[in-house]
C-alpha cells in the first residue's frame, strides 16, 4: 500500500498502523479547501485518538518546508509521509485521486469502510464506529 517518508526521512508503511481506525488524508500545504478542512480533522481527531482512531497524512506537496510549516500551524499531530513529488506521486494512480483533499477511512482490519468524509460526515461516522 503505501510507504513513503515522513518529514525527518524515515519510511512510515501505512501498514504499521492496523489495529486502528484510519484516516487516510491526502493533502497539500497549497491547497486551500485543505487546510480549511484541517481544524476539523484535528478536533475529531483530538476526540477519538484514545479510542483508537488515528490520522495518517499523505501531502502532495514539493516543497518540505512548505509541508512542514504547515504541519506545524496547523497543529497536525499524527504521522505525516510525502515523496514530495506532486500529482506525479505513486499515491496519485493508486488511489485514483484526481483532486484533493481526498481521504479515505481505514478499519483495524485494513478494509476502506469510507471515502471522502469531510466536515461533519466524519465526525458522524466516527461517533457511529465509537459510540
Amino acid at each position: 500500500m503505501i510507504n513513503l517518508p515522513s518529514p525527518n526521512g524515515n519510511n512510515i508503511p501505512l501498514s504499521s498502523l492496523r489495529g486502528k481506525y484510519v484516516l487516510v488524508d491526502f493533502w497539500a500545504s497549497w491547497c486551500k479547501p485543505c487546510r480549511m478542512e484541517n481544524p476539523n480533522i484535528v478536533a475529531e481527531y483530538n476526540k477519538y485518538k484514545s479510542q483508537g482512531f488515528t490520522v495518517y497524512g499523505v501531502s502532495l506537496d514539493r516543497e518540505k518546508k512548505a509541508w512542514t510549516d504547515a504541519i506545524a500551524a496547523d497543529k497536525l499531530d499524527w504521522s505525516h509521509v510525502s515523496d514530495l513529488s506532486f500529482w506525479n506521486s505513486e499515491v496519485v494512480p493508486q488511489f485514483g485521486i484526481e483532486g484533493i483533499p481526498f481521504s479515505i477511512l481505514i478499519d483495524k482490519e485494513g478494509k476502506i469502510v469510507a471515502k471522502n468524509l469531510r466536515g461533519p460526515a466524519l465526525g458522524r461516522k466516527l461517533a457511529e464506529i465509537f459510540n
